[in-house]
């Protein structure tokens, strides 16, 4: 039998699907779009399951589409990232439209968890725009920040402030690598600053897209004092995790 995890995320939908043994055997991602359902149906379409199990912003939709059981994306990252990690104690998920810091008890379960879902501030989305303003691709953002020799500070953290204030230090002649650089040392401490309201313990997973950000990674190791685990592709940790909890729902069933 296999068993499809799917997360439907407010930039992008992942799905994984494993085996019996809990191997993954094969993934998708998309675009979330304008109509994510008809992206699922896209995506469950190309894979062969027995049974999926959804997680994100949009399961609930998915919920009722496919008449499948849900998951919240905290307990999703919280499995997923512990199948990857065995010994991970803490999570930092930062997705495209909210973040995430998870803390773990020793045997997985969820400890404390703290969110920010009201605006783009420490988000993808935020990384996203300012990466436009500055003339930059998602996948250039990090790497050029990387290149500054020093951080030059942005105030505002708000999108539409930032995206404004960056906007009037490239008039002024301002690096741009600079001003990256300070951009995502804003999100890093946003970041750190959830962390340690949940008192990490032990190993910290990344996981979500912005974990594909080599900056974002080297200031927050800093930040932090350690090095980070970073999957190879971060941003499947919920679909992952939603898909072992599909197996463990089938195996209560039998």
């Amino acid at each position: 039998m296999h068993f499809a995890g799917i997360d439907i995320g407010s930039r992008s939908i992942e799905l994984v699907v494993v085996d019996e043994a809990g191997e993954i055997v094969s993934t998708l991602q998309t675009d979330t779009g304008f109509d994510p359902m008809a992206e699922a149906v896209t995506l469950t379409g190309q894979c062969d399951y027995d049974n999926i199990m959804a997680t994100g912003y949009g399961r609930s939709l998915f919920e009722i589409s496919f008449n499948a059981p849900t998951v919240t994306e905290i307990k999703a990252h919280a499995v997923g990232a512990r199948a990857l990690f065995p010994d991970a104690g803490a999570i930092l998920d930062i997705g495209g439209q909210d973040s995430k810091a998870i803390s773990l008890f020793p045997n997985g379960k969820v400890k404390k968890f703290e969110m920010n879902d009201r605006c783009a501030a420490g988000t993808g989305k935020f990384l996203e725009i300012m990466a436009g303003a500055l003339g930059f691709t998602v996948d250039q953002f990090g790497r050029e920040a990387l290149r500054a020799e020093k951080e030059l500070a942005v105030s505002s953290m708000c999108t539409v402030f930032a995206e404004s204030e960056v906007t009037t230090l490239i008039a002024r002649g301002e690096d741009r690598h600079e001003i990256a650089l300070g951009l995502h040392a804003s999100v890093t401490r946003r970041a750190a600053s959830m962390l340690s309201r949940i008192c990490p313990a032990g190993d910290i997973v990344f996981s979500g897209g912005v974990a594909k950000n080599p900056c974002m990674v080297a200031l927050l190791e800093q930040k932090l004092g350690q090095k980070l685990l970073v999957a190879d592709e971060p941003q499947l940790t919920g679909a992952l995790g939603a898909a072992l909890l599909a197996k463990e729902e089938a195996g209560k069933e039998l």
